[in-house]
């Protein structure tokens, strides 16, 4: 990364032409074209997807065998073991990833939340209310103590004294 940015400096500010940059650092131009152009390294893209052929038909079983098994828990190396009986020729690695992707998908996930007493959710909205026959834009201010469900909504003094009128 040091080296990225420092050629990417001197290309940059120096105006060093990339030929004679090539030369000197022994990079070739496209590359150094890359360091001109992109501020970061640019990541690894695959150009399309890896092709699952052999996992791709028994994928439901295994969610099947997932969700039947919740208090067994096959381990990943059970299931490849189900599948050969099944007629799997596929290895033992593809079906240990399809789990962990699977499990990893499924799985249930929730915060509990408790709050203590004295502890609130705050927020502002607005609303739309109706002033003597013409509806106009109201800001408020709402509290809600978590503990005890209340509710508090408070609104801008010129907006209570125009409601009272």
């Amino acid at each position: 990364m040091d080296q990225w940015i420092e050629l990417r400096r001197k290309i940059r500010n120096q105006q060093i032409p990339l030929r004679q940059l090539a030369r000197k650092t022994g990079i070739h131009r496209q590359t150094l074209r890359k360091i001109r152009d992109n501020s970061q390294p640019p990541g690894y893209h695959r150009a399309r997807p890896i092709q699952k052929t052999k996992i791709w038909p028994y994928l439901e079983r295994i969610k099947a065998i997932i969700e039947a098994d919740k208090e067994q828990r096959h381990t990943a190396k059970r299931i490849w073991e189900r599948l050969q009986a099944e007629g799997f020729d596929g290895g033992y690695t593809i079906v240990k990833d399809a789990v962990r992707q699977i499990k990893k998908t499924s799985k249930e996930v929730f915060m509990p939340l408790s709050q203590r007493p004295g502890e609130a959710q705050v927020g502002f909205g607005h609303a739309l209310a109706n002033f003597g026959g013409t509806l106009k834009k109201i800001v408020f201010f709402v509290m809600s103590p978590a503990h005890s469900d209340a509710l508090f909504v408070n609104l801008p003094r010129s907006y209570c004294s125009a409601l009272v009128r």
